[in-house]
């Protein structure tokens, strides 16, 4: 009889339980993929359009570019631990870990996994680990 109601059939149960789960971090995944996919596209862009010595006759804009390399090579520096980050975070997705805190275990509120999707802890724990910083400093 399910056949011949085609796509009015209900799904099993178990169906349904399972898309949630399966479907809760579609979104956070896309944008990481998104933001993944720009980060890499702005590194081959650094290094194809890198601008070299001899294009600066003048000490002093030789001088001034240098700085603004380095510059760019520290806002790279971070780009790249944000880019493992995110690496991170999909694998942990890829293995069903993603969302877990990994201070107390607990399951990390879906708002803050959308305000800040590389995240590995709860609010509370990052709260305590940043006060333990600052004792520590």
């Amino acid at each position: 009889m399910a056949k011949s109601l085609g796509k009015f059939a209900k799904p099993h149960r178990t169906a349904r339980a399972k898309r949630p789960v399966v479907d809760k971090f579609k979104s956070i995944r896309a944008d990481l993929q998104r933001q993944r996919l720009a980060l890499l596209n702005e590194a081959g862009e650094a290094l194809t359009n890198r601008q070299g010595p001899e294009s600066f006759p003048d000490m002093s804009d030789q001088a001034s570019a240098e700085v603004d390399q380095n510059f760019e090579l520290r806002l790279k520096e971070r780009e790249q631990k944000l880019l493992k980050k995110i690496d991170e975070a999909l694998d942990r997705m890829a293995t069903n870990t993603y969302g877990i805190c990994e201070r107390c275990g607990q399951e990390i509120p879906l708002k803050r996994l959308k305000a800040r999707p590389v995240t590995t802890f709860c609010i509370e724990c990052k709260t305590l680990q940043e006060q333990e910083e600052k004792i520590r400093r």
